[in-house]
């Protein structure tokens, strides 16, 4: 009979040493059942909790924390850029700006073979550029682009791949979601892996950092997409026909019309990107004057010519207080409370005042349209249910991630990595393709919140670059969208395909793009300054 004790309790023990295995293959279960990412998230961290106490192996101290968990995701500086972008996205989605984008474009290429192509994937990169929203993009350039593409003799497995695949850009092409994620997750990775390593005054990795980082590489893809699109047009032209000479517009009306589209959309990414990079501004600064541009970009659009209160002229006159306040604060000192100012800054506070009074009146004029045009309830409802879903999955994985670290899964983890063949090469090799597998199955958002902060640390504690790891990252995780049979990309077409396309076009149409994604993540890891190089000219 002790014998049979001493037995049970060895099992118990043993088991308990794989509830951190466990808890992982559960919560993958979960979601691949289709339940709610947030609720499979903090049930299951709630789960095992209380079997790691039965089993005495799990310290209620660990989740004391998660109070200020959430209070730390919420007040965040640097998430809230995060619905910021977001709602910057929507505006420029519901306000049609993307359509009359794919409509010049395609004016332009028309004329080549491939051309239609070729719009499809730089305006991919410009609402990239601009909105970061992969489901935005993909649908709105399936909605407009495909049945053109179509209609014009194109292959429907080269349409589909191709605009499914200009789509994902906004996932690596800043300002991106997914780093803005990343940034937060790989900046908490890195202290922590110094603060292990004894140093106790640990570097830091911005935002700002990765989005510099990831600019090159992205940039670098889109130069892909459009050299394979290029093949295919050389050497199958029937796959991607020029448009017809009769139905081509002239180059000087097509020039003509694109320049009267372009500027105020690319004016925007220069302020919002620019002021990045250069140092001017955060990332949450910079989104923030993206949401108001993009509202008062969308409220032109819309505004009858006639009307001066509550129409173009207030909108520009805003738009024109907003640079001139850009510009006061980047060559003048407008800090109050001083004991000394000079006789300029006294006059730049003055005029810093009256160009501030003069800003809310475009903004309001811009909403006013908006409500007019019945689209302001529908900008504000997506950008809500987006910012709620990435905020709830925030506080899920924080649970999930103070669990698995009382569990012992970090230590597992770390075991794990310094085990594999081949070292430092041995262990990222091995990250990238768990994540690439992940991505068959799961969302680009659960992966970043929890799968990150577990191999994060080890990773970065054997001396690699947390920059270029965490671009290596953002574009394994932009394969996501594309890999079946869970791309979200490939479900975002395939809801707005005509019926003509089947699903079996759209997923042969992006595995080309899928080999192109790995070939740019093995060019990274070849040549890390292509990550690194920018962020240290610019800040360091």
């Amino acid at each position: 009979m002790d014998f049979a004790v001493g037995d049970i309790q060895f099992c118990l023990c043993a088991a308990a040493g794989w509830l951190d295995i466990a808890m992982v293959v559960v919560l993958c279960a979960l979601l691949m059942a289709g339940y709610p990412v947030a609720l499979s998230l903090g049930g299951t961290a709630l789960l095992f909790a209380v079997i790691g106490l039965s089993f005495g192996v799990f310290d209620l101290s660990f989740v004391r924390p998660f109070p200020q968990r959430i209070y730390g995701a919420v007040s965040n500086t640097t998430l809230i850029a995060v619905p910021m972008f977001i709602l910057m996205g929507v505006i420029l989605e519901k306000s049609k700006i993307a359509e009359e984008l794919l409509d010049e474009m395609a004016k332009l290429f028309g004329s080549l073979r491939g051309g239609l192509g070729f719009s499809v994937t730089v305006v991919g990169a410009l609402l990239a550029a601009s909105t970061g929203i992969v489901g935005a993009t993909v649908v709105t350039m399936g909605l407009l682009s495909l049945p053109t593409m179509l209609r014009r003799g194109y292959d429907p497995a080269f349409a589909s791949g191709s605009i499914a695949a200009a789509g994902t850009l906004g996932q690596i092409i800043p300002p991106s979601i997914v780093l803005i994620l990343l940034g937060d997750v790989i900046s908490n990775a890195y202290q922590r892996a110094q603060l292990e390593q004894g140093v106790f005054a640990p570097e830091t990795v911005s935002v700002g950092d990765l989005f510099a980082g990831a600019l090159i590489p992205g940039l670098m893809l889109v130069g892909l997409y459009l050299l394979w699109q290029v093949f295919v047009a050389a050497t199958q032209p029937s796959k991607a026909p020029a448009i017809p000479a009769a139905e081509q517009s002239a180059g000087a009306e097509a020039w003509k019309a694109a320049l009267k589209t372009l500027p105020a959309p690319l004016l925007l990414i220069i302020a919002v990107l620019g002021s990045i990079l250069a140092g001017a501004a955060t990332p949450t600064e910079a989104a923030s004057v993206g949401a108001v541009g993009a509202l008062l970009i969308a409220g032109a659009r819309l505004a009858p010519k006639g009307s001066l209160l509550a129409g173009r002229p207030a909108i520009v006159i805003s738009a024109g207080a907003i640079i001139g306040l850009i510009l006061l604060t980047s060559f003048l000192d407008l800090r109050l409370g001083r004991e000394a100012m000079s006789q300029a800054e006294t006059i730049g506070v003055a005029a810093a005042l009256l160009l501030f009074v003069l800003t809310p009146w475009g903004i309001v004029a811009s909403l006013f349209q908006l409500r007019r045009e019945k689209r302001l309830r529908a900008i504000v409802d997506q950008s809500t249910r987006v910012t709620t879903m990435v905020f709830t999955i925030l506080i899920g994985a924080a649970l999930f991630s103070l669990v698995f670290r009382g569990l012992g899964g970090d230590e597992t983890v770390r075991h794990a990595l310094e085990a594999t063949p081949g070292g430092v090469f041995g262990a990222v090799v091995m990250v990238m393709i768990v994540m690439f597998l992940l991505g068959f199955f799961l969302d680009f958002i659960e992966i970043t919140l929890v799968v990150v902060p577990l191999v994060g640390p080890p990773l970065l504690m054997m001396g690699l670059d947390p920059i270029w790891l965490g671009v290596m990252m953002a574009i394994n995780l932009q394969t996501s969208f594309l890999t079946p049979p869970f791309g979200f990309a490939l479900f975002y077409l395939r809801g707005v395909a005509p019926p003509e396309v089947k699903t079996g076009d759209i997923y042969r149409g992006a595995i080309p793009f899928i080999f192109i994604q790995l070939l740019a993540l093995g060019l990274l890891a070849i040549f890390p300054q292509l990550a690194t190089w920018l962020p240290g000219v610019l800040y360091q």
